[in-house]
């Protein structure tokens, strides 16, 4: 069988070196694009980023500062964005909603009408959409990507969609003699503030480095997964663990309650025994044992409950292509629905802990 090589470069905050995954400095090497168009950055202090042009820098030269495309400004994608012109780089943007973009606008930053345009005017452009049918409409919709960019672009899609559509994207931006790669996130809206996210990568090889010049500056992990839709599959896989230990979290702490236990001490017992995982310590879904969480503020903000429906959907039907069993996973997907369907729908997905508390009939 064929070994499977992994490449994984932290970001170092020296602005200056990545380090590789095994502790060597690692320089970026110069895009195989002409990337020698200088731009000029924010003046003085910007007003949307507070970042002040003497000390905004990146991993490489200022010849590479030329603009870079945004579309979709959501609750990822706004952060994304500001992290990016945080390293200096002037952006073009797009949002279907126009209030998305307003504060951009404001910055100074440019904003336009369409995808195609967005195109027409940046050969590097990052793509943060809710699903596969938003992405088919911003790359090959009337108005999309497609019908205006230029031969040699790098698309860039970070939304978490079907993998075999980010392999059909790719094939339709390849005609077009651009290239396209697959960088899906992880880390959640609290790790986009801070540039902290996880980015899973596929595409060709040899565009990594060119792509990891943009993804580092808004994630402190960037892995290399293999082929268009592998950083997809990854992704996917994340976030049917990410339910499935959601909702085990969120039985456990329930359960421990109605036994007489106080929930922070619940949880602090969890948090140093076995059963210790990220959402017991990080994100637990039981207001009132953590500040800063979804579950402190009545599930508003973080991951909604849809888009775990969505990505849970598209576990299932890569599990029935694949005919790989997911049991646990099909409950999580069941269990998801059923709450969507009771009015957790806007709500984060941590509110399922609310959800098996009023629900007493399982």
């Amino acid at each position: 069988m064929e070994e499977t090589v992994v490449k994984m470069y932290t970001v170092d905050r020296n602005p200056e070196v990545r380090q590789g995954g095994e502790g060597r400095r690692w320089v970026p090497a110069p895009s195989c694009r002409a990337r020698a168009r200088a731009a000029p950055r924010h003046g003085g202090s910007c007003p949307l980023c507070g970042a002040r042009s003497q000390s905004v820098v990146c991993s490489r030269s200022m010849a590479s500062k030329t603009p870079v495309g945004f579309i979709g400004l959501g609750n990822m994608g706004n952060p994304m964005a500001k992290n990016l012109m945080k390293h200096g780089y002037p952006l073009i943007i797009y949002d279907v909603f126009p209030d998305a973009c307003k504060e951009f606008q404001d910055a100074g930053e440019q904003v336009v009408s369409s995808p195609a345009d967005v195109a027409e005017k940046a050969d590097r452009i990052i793509t943060m959409l809710p699903t596969s049918i938003n992405a088919i409409e911003a790359y090959s919709g009337a108005n999309g990507i497609l019908k205006k960019v230029k031969k040699g672009s790098l698309l860039i899609d970070s939304s978490t969609i079907d993998p075999a559509v980010s392999k059909e994207l790719a094939k339709e931006v390849e005609k077009m003699g651009a290239v396209f790669m697959d960088a899906p996130v992880s880390g959640g809206v609290g790790a986009a503030w801070s540039g902290n996210l996880t980015f899973m990568v596929g595409g060709v090889e040899d565009e990594f480095a060119a792509a990891q010049e943009l993804l580092g500056c808004m994630g402190s992990n960037v892995v290399y997964c293999g082929a268009i839709g592998t950083g997809q599959a990854a992704k996917i896989c994340n976030n049917m663990l990410l339910a499935i230990s959601m909702i085990g979290t969120a039985e456990a702490m329930n359960l421990g309650i109605r036994l007489g236990l106080d929930p922070k001490l619940l949880a602090k017992i969890l948090n140093m025994s076995s059963g210790r995982c990220w959402l017991s310590d990080s994100y637990n879904p039981v207001p009132g044992v953590m500040d800063g969480v979804p579950s402190a503020n009545n599930y508003q903000g973080g991951f909604g409950a849809t888009l775990m429906v969505k990505d849970l959907g598209l576990a299932q039907d890569s599990a029935t292509s694949t005919k790989s069993p997911i049991l646990l996973g099909s409950q999580a997907h069941q269990i998801y629905r059923m709450m969507c369907a009771k009015g957790y729908s806007k709500k984060d997905f941590s509110s399922v802990f609310q959800f098996l508390r009023e629900e007493e009939s399982f």
